[in-house]
């Protein structure tokens, strides 16, 4: 059963799954872990609401900076040397902190951009070779599933390393053995180049501007990530105003953990199924639903809850589509780190529009809530001009594959029910 998952169903060997499996769930737990070191620390520091986000502006934009200085040094540096020297990297800055004996507001600030150098200048490396060693019929299976696994095994990372709030040095610690447990398990599988330095294009970044296709995806996908950055603290503070209820945040925030890793998977493998466009287009709708119905009644629990349910679908769904499947299928062959670096973009630096919408924006939440109704409708408008990313042909000979498998089960069915009678 395993093999034929794996090799038949998935379209990929069992050593490149487990290869780009441990680079994902390495880099994605790791980021999340330092970003909950980077709030801890922020707590401990007693910094202000504006404060911490500055300090998380500063690790975005170093994230961004880096990812983009990895795409062009990725063209220079063969893609399996420069992934071990990231992993290594990382390894070594998680200690960092414990070099200073009294952490100051300046030695948190370098943490925090060596921290986001250290993710994401082998971002697109590690997304490129995913891409590469995923055939474009099955990516979003091989996607959902890397990321359905990747969530199970963060949820009780998360709570033993929350747990460890109040011990720093521990933190880093962990940071420090998870790190180099990926990279020991990478070099055990002994990965291999996927295509030589005579084959990969260089191109410029402007030129992925120049991709059409390209750019009715992306701009969908930037309105979703400013809109959903912009309403994170309205949520907040209308919950803790009119249901004085912080847990029941809390509750929010792991309703959509839980149904996003879930659908994260779902919608990997029906983008397979139907295709990518189809299944971005309803997640925006359906998110579009659940902020209007919010913006309408705000004070009705029961559409809170719809809302928890829905936000946690779209971003398992986005998730899957923008950050690992989406860019691998528009880009070219042995040119997906540029693609990658400039599709993720939004992810990550969206975060600083919340300097400017906490402090200093203020909208009544009924009419932020209706806002964000028209802006994700909006957003559908390019994806009506988007091309399916994935062929057509290969979409409808899926179906008849499927068809004639269940065609031959009816037949043996009848066959066997003859020869008993």
């Amino acid at each position: 059963m395993f093999k034929r998952y794996f090799l038949e169903e998935l379209g990929i060997s069992k050593k490149d799954f487990f290869i780009v499996f441990d680079l994902l769930l390495n880099a994605f737990i790791w980021y999340y872990m330092t970003l909950s070191t980077i709030n801890n620390i922020s707590s401990n520091l007693a910094f202000t609401d504006l404060q911490t986000l500055i300090v998380l502006a500063v690790y975005y934009v170093a994230i961004t900076g880096s990812s983009i200085a990895g795409s062009i040094l990725s063209d220079k540096i063969a893609r399996l040397h420069f992934l071990y020297l990231w992993m290594i990297f990382g390894a070594a800055t998680s200690l960092l902190p414990i070099m200073f004996n009294n952490i100051s507001i300046i030695h948190f600030l370098i943490t925090c951009v060596l921290w986001g150098v250290s993710f994401g200048v082998g971002m697109p490396s590690c997304l490129a070779y995913f891409a590469d060693c995923s055939l474009v019929e099955n990516r979003g299976r091989v996607g959902g599933t890397i990321f359905l696994i990747t969530m199970i095994n963060f949820l009780p990372v998360a709570i033993f390393f929350g747990s460890l709030r109040f011990n720093m040095t521990a933190n880093y610690m962990i940071l420090m053995i998870w790190r180099v447990l990926g990279l020991i398990v990478f070099f055990l599988l002994e990965p291999e180049e996927k295509f030589s330095s005579e084959v990969r294009k260089h191109i410029s970044f402007a030129s992925v501007f120049q991709n059409r296709n390209f750019v009715l995806y992306f701009i969908p996908w930037l309105m979703f990530c400013l809109v959903e950055r912009f309403e994170e603290y309205v949520v907040i503070d209308y919950l803790k105003t009119f249901f004085e209820a912080e847990g029941f945040y809390i509750f929010v925030q792991m309703t959509g953990l839980t149904i996003g890793s879930l659908f994260a998977f779902i919608g990997g493998v029906l983008s397979d199924w139907v295709g990518r466009k189809r299944i971005v287009i309803l997640g925006f709708i359906a998110l579009g639903l659940a902020y209007a119905t919010i913006g309408i009644a705000p004070t009705i629990l029961f559409f809170w809850y719809l809302y928890a349910i829905v936000d946690g679908i779209a971003w398992g769904v986005f998730f899957v589509s923008f950050i690992l499947i989406l860019w691998g299928d528009l880009s070219q062959l042995g040119a997906k780190e540029k693609y990658y670096v400039i599709g993720n973009i939004p992810f990550f630096l969206t975060g600083i529009t919340q300097l400017v919408s906490v402090p200093y924006v203020k909208i009544p939440a009924s009419s932020a809530f209706s806002l964000a109704s028209f802006f994700l409708f909006v957003a559908v408008l390019p994806l009506m001009y988007a091309p399916e990313t994935l062929s057509e042909k290969k979409i409808e000979l899926r179906r008849l594959r499927k068809y004639v498998e269940k065609a031959k089960k009816v037949r043996e069915k009848h066959v066997e029910k003859g020869a008993e009678g």
